[in-house]
């Protein structure tokens, strides 16, 4: 064997090597657009995030806003609100569960699982009925002090756990927190 049929040899496998690397480099280029196409575009990602100021809401009165296509009621509550919602005992409550995406599925219904802060004042939830999807009236409403849905008759309490009626479930609580005293950040 001569030293030119070692050049050879190492000229072709230069050649290989270059063309599957020119392969492989063209195949990403044509492959990334499809796979980049599935990420979510700007104005979902934009929407998975809502800022909300709630320096204005006074004690006993709530505000609705739009998240993900969802009502989510964000209500500071009286401190017979809180009083009520924390006196009622585990075994009163269809839904056992906290239904709150900061804690653990494993969480129980106490209220302190289902409020915003440990004072209790703000309680941040969807506005969503879990029976069909209706969304509740607030404002003391039902026979629990919180929420109703007029359309099957289910009754929340002041901390949006279930009572009686159709719904098998708690209203969901989004993730949440305060961003400073003034701003809730959802999502």
């Amino acid at each position: 064997m001569s030293n030119a049929d070692d050049t050879g040899g190492t000229r072709r496998d230069f050649l290989y090597y270059a063309t599957a690397g020119a392969g492989v480099v063209t195949g990403g280029a044509a492959v990334w657009p499809l796979v980049n196409q599935m990420n979510p575009s700007a104005d979902v990602q934009a929407a998975s995030k809502l800022r909300v100021d709630v320096s204005a809401v006074e004690p006993g009165t709530q505000l609705t806003v739009l998240f993900l296509g969802k009502p989510v009621f964000i209500r500071r509550r009286t401190e017979d609100e809180i009083t009520e919602a924390r006196e009622t005992a585990l075994g009163d409550l269809v839904d056992n569960h906290a239904r709150n995406a900061n804690l653990a599925d494993t969480a129980d219904g106490a209220d302190e699982n289902r409020a915003l802060d440990e004072t209790g004042e703000w309680l941040v939830m969807q506005g969503v009925c879990t029976h069909l999807g209706c969304v509740p009236l607030g404002d003391g409403a039902g026979d629990f002090g919180g929420w109703f849905c007029p359309c099957h008759g289910s009754h929340y309490d002041t901390s949006g756990r279930i009572r009686k009626g159709p719904a098998p479930k708690n209203l969901p609580i989004p993730a949440v927190q305060f961003v400073d005293d003034s701003t809730i950040l959802l999502g």
